[in-house]
């Protein structure tokens, strides 16, 4: 019946059409299977990790939406109980960050998690390159962040690797993700939380708490000073200027003011920990705009290196470990410097400051010729040191001052003040700064001051040197240079 509705040429097409559709078909019906049945394996997968982190982790309660009434404080209970870790979206401290919600296997498909992937600063980096976007949206760091699922594996899995596993593994074919300098600061809350950065803030934190203890108990007082000035400082174009109240004012490159003028008011020896602000436009490994400065500053009873007696202990107590240092601390004339790199091809000018690297040369060249990492250049000429200075005896030309040295990079500058008010009226006057504007320092003196003396310790520098880390922004919480200003 039907051969004689269709002619036979038409069947034979329509046969072999139906042939080639049917094998489509298959096709599709395959990829379909093959899908479903890897969705339902990673399903099963995730399910069965969640459980499994649920019953081994004593926190669980703590992840996800927690109701704002259940985090607002409330009337003490008198049961003197621990403290609650509980927060919005956080296990504790150390804990993961997961976006509020995401525990909820049913979710993760949702936000783009992977087990694998639900390290912290990895998911926000990789989301925000995908978008293409400079500058993350609000909240999008955050939530990126949070989006840390698999409480069994390693935290920062992927933010922690070293150039060394990243290297090895790219041997093997193999290539690790791996994050620059701005990224890690970019996403600074999320980068701090990797081992490394938790151990070099701990670390700086210990050398904080020492640098105080150890001067407390050689009889120093402690003080703040202001940091909001009328003047220069440390003279030099490297200050912050702002209007303060319709007057002129800047930032404090330095308590060095502040702190002469305590001596003056018979303290005897004081020190500040505090923030210091240069506007340098350096864009180097070991420069910032901001940064911890550790400040010393005592009386005098015959010669300037009693200063430098108190750096001896510090080197004693907490010697920079593990450096190579002599048992006693090398001194070196800055005209001594000046021969050692002249004798190895490198010609500086005498009277002039050292650069960066003209620094770490003769850093290199004392480790050779004299098997240490650590030593004191001092007696530099008093063109390149600040106004308050004061005069070599012998030659005033130089000056009596000294720089500290690790591994061939300065981290402590000291040296005796001008106690004298004309010859700090001189000094100042002939380094271009306007006597008005420290008119309140250079009267201090004008009541009778003992001679005295100090330094200066850059915190970040010493962790970083300590550490023999490659850049200063590692051990800055939240750096600022001349291109940072946030986060």
């Amino acid at each position: 019946m039907a051969d004689s509705q269709n002619p036979p040429l038409l069947v034979a097409e329509e046969e072999e059409g139906g042939k080639g559709l049917s094998k489509k078909a298959a096709k599709k019906e395959a990829l379909k299977a093959e899908k479903a049945m890897r969705r339902q394996q990673e399903e099963a997968a995730a399910a069965a990790a969640a459980s499994l982190s649920l019953e081994a982790d004593p926190l669980a309660g703590n992840y996800g939406d927690t109701p704002l009434a259940d985090l607002q404080s409330k009337e003490v209970s008198g049961g003197g109980g621990r403290r609650s870790s509980r927060c919005r979206g956080v296990e504790g401290r150390g804990g993961p960050h997961p976006r509020p919600g995401t525990d909820d296997p049913s979710r993760r498909k949702e936000h783009g998690v992977r087990g694998s992937e639900a390290d912290g600063l990895y998911c926000a980096v990789r989301r925000h390159r995908r978008s293409g976007a400079r500058q993350p949206p609000d909240g999008e760091v955050c939530s990126g962040a949070q989006q840390r699922v698999d409480r069994r594996r390693p935290r920062h899995r992927h933010s922690s690797r070293s150039p060394h596993q990243r290297s090895i593994t790219a041997g093997l074919g193999r290539h690790l993700s791996a994050f620059g300098q701005d990224t890690r600061l970019n996403y600074r809350v999320l980068d701090i939380r990797t081992p490394a950065n938790q151990g070099i803030f701990r670390i700086q934190s210990q050398v904080g708490l020492m640098f105080r203890q150890f001067f407390l108990a050689e009889n120093f007082v402690e003080i703040h000073t202001p940091k909001l000035i009328a003047g220069s400082s440390e003279g030099g174009s490297a200050v912050f200027k702002l209007e303060y109240k319709g007057q002129p004012a800047c930032l404090a490159q330095s308590p060095q003011l502040h702190k002469q003028m305590s001596i003056c008011g018979d303290f005897g020896r004081v020190f500040e920990i505090g923030p210091v602000f240069r506007a340098e436009d350096s864009y180097t490994h070991r420069h910032l705009c901001e940064f911890t400065g550790l400040d010393v500053e005592m009386e005098i009873k015959e010669h300037y290196f009693e200063c430098k007696k108190e750096l001896d202990a510090i080197a004693k107590q907490y010697p920079f470990k593990p450096l190579k240092y002599l048992r006693k601390t090398l001194n070196l004339t800055f005209q001594e410097g000046v021969q050692m790199l002249k004798e190895a091809g490198i010609e500086v000018d005498p009277l002039g400051d050292l650069n960066t690297e003209s620094e770490r040369k003769l850093g290199q060249l004392v480790l050779e010729k004299y098997d240490t990492e650590f030593y004191i250049l001092h007696r530099y000429p008093l063109a390149v040191r600040p106004f308050y200075t004061m005069p070599c005896y012998e030659d005033p030309t130089y000056s009596n001052s000294f720089d500290v040295f690790i591994r061939g990079e300065e981290i402590i500058s000291g040296a005796q003040r001008v106690h004298v008010p004309e010859l700090l009226t001189a000094r100042a006057e002939a380094c271009g700064i306007d006597v008005k504007t420290i008119s309140t320092y250079v009267d201090s003196f004008r009541y009778g001051a003992p001679p005295h003396g100090g330094f200066g310790v850059g915190l970040e520098r010493v962790v970083m040197l300590f550490l023999a880390l490659n850049n200063i922004r590692k051990t800055s919480l939240f750096p600022r240079d001349p291109m940072r200003l946030a986060p």
